[in-house]
C-alpha cells in the first residue's frame, strides 16, 4: 500500500491539525481544484468506455458498478439516478456493493477484503456477455473488486475500472482502464476526498453521455424523465412547451393523453397524434425522438 499515490502523505498538508479554520478550508479547496485535471486527463479512456457501454446497451446489455466504501456507494449513487432522470428499467445500470445494501448507511468491516463475494454478487445478478462491469476502487487494489472482475471475464462481459493508482492491479485487470491520479489526499489515504470526487465526476460522465448517445435527451432537455413528484411535473410541462412552442395548458393536455410520458406528449403536441400513433411514430424512428420530430407520421 506504501507504493499507492493515493496512501502516501501530501507535504502541502503536513501541519493540517494546526490550521486556523479558513487556512485549513483553503488548502482542501485548493486541492481540489487539481481533480478536474485528473479528470481531463483520462478522459480518452472514458470515450471508450462510452461508446463501449452504448454498444452493449444496443443489444440489451447492462452496465454494472462493483466497488466498496466510498467508491461503491458512488456507484450506488448514479445507478440510483438513472432511472427517474433518464427513464431507464431500474435493472438497466446497478450498483453493486460489498456488504450488500446494508453498507451504503453503515461500513461492514472486512467485506471489501472478500474475493468470492465480489464474484458472487455478480453471479447472483445473472451477469451475461452482453453486459459491461465497471470496477471502482481508488486504490486498485480492493480484492472484492478484483474477484468482481474475474467472473465478469469469466463469463464474457466487458470489463472496465476506474482507479486513482496507476499502474494497479484493477488497472491491469480491465480492458478498458480509467486512471484518474489524483495524488495525496490531504488527510492520508482518505481517498473519499480528492479520489471520490474525481470518481463522482467520471461517472456522471459516463452515465450521462452513454444517455443522451441513447436518444433518451432532446437537445439538453431530459426527455424521459419520470414524472413522479410536482417538480418533476411541472419540468415535464416546460419541456414540452417549450420543444412544441406551446402554451403551458397544451402542454399539460399533452401529457394528460401520453400519460405523462414526455417524450410521446411531445410528438401528441407536434404532431397532433393520440398515445397510439405516437408511440408507433416514435417506434419507427427507431425510439429516437429528434428523428421523429424530423419526420412527417
Amino acid at each position: 500500500m506504501a507504493a499507492s499515490i493515493t496512501e502516501q502523505r501530501n507535504p502541502a498538508s503536513s501541519n493540517l491539525d494546526r490550521l486556523p479554520t479558513a487556512e485549513l478550508v483553503a488548502l482542501i479547496n485548493r486541492e481540489d481544484q487539481s481533480v478536474p485535471l485528473a479528470v481531463e486527463a483520462a478522459l480518452p479512456q472514458v470515450t471508450a468506455a462510452v461508446d463501449a457501454i452504448i454498444e452493449r446497451f444496443q443489444k440489451g446489455g447492462r452496465l454494472f458498478y462493483v466497488g466498496s466504501g466510498t467508491s461503491g456507494r458512488l456507484g450506488v449513487l448514479d445507478a440510483v439516478e438513472c432511472p427517474p432522470t433518464f427513464g431507464v428499467a431500474p435493472d438497466r445500470v446497478q450498483g453493486v456493493l460489498a456488504g450488500g445494501d446494508g453498507a451504503i448507511f453503515r461500513a461492514v468491516e472486512g467485506a471489501e477484503d472478500d474475493r468470492e463475494a465480489g464474484a458472487g454478487d455478480l453471479s447472483e445478478r445473472e451477469c451475461r456477455p452482453v453486459d459491461v462491469v465497471m470496477g471502482i476502487s481508488a486504490s486498485g487494489r480492493t480484492p472484492y473488486v478484483l474477484g468482481a472482475l474475474d467472473y465478469a471475464q469469466s463469463v464474457g462481459a466487458l470489463t472496465l475500472s476506474l482507479t486513482s493508482n496507476p499502474g494497479s492491479a484493477l488497472t491491469s485487470a480491465a480492458e478498458i482502464p480509467i486512471v484518474a491520479t489524483t495524488g495525496p489526499e490531504v488527510v492520508t489515504g482518505s481517498t473519499r476526498m480528492k479520489a471520490g470526487t474525481a470518481q463522482k465526476l467520471i461517472l456522471n460522465m459516463i452515465s450521462t453521455a452513454v444517455m443522451v448517445r441513447m436518444g433518451y435527451v432532446l437537445g439538453n432537455l431530459m426527455v424521459k424523465v419520470q414524472l413522479k413528484n410536482e417538480k418533476l411535473i411541472e419540468r415535464g410541462r416546460q419541456i414540452v412547451s417549450e420543444v412544441t412552442d406551446c402554451s403551458p395548458e397544451n402542454a399539460a393536455q399533452a401529457l394528460d393523453v401520453a400519460e405523462n410520458d414526455v417524450r410521446l406528449a411531445i410528438l401528441v403536441a407536434k404532431h397532433k397524434l393520440d398515445i397510439s400513433a405516437a408511440q408507433q411514430h416514435l417506434a419507427a424512428a427507431g425510439d429516437n425522438l429528434w428523428r421523429a420530430l424530423e419526420s412527417t407520421p
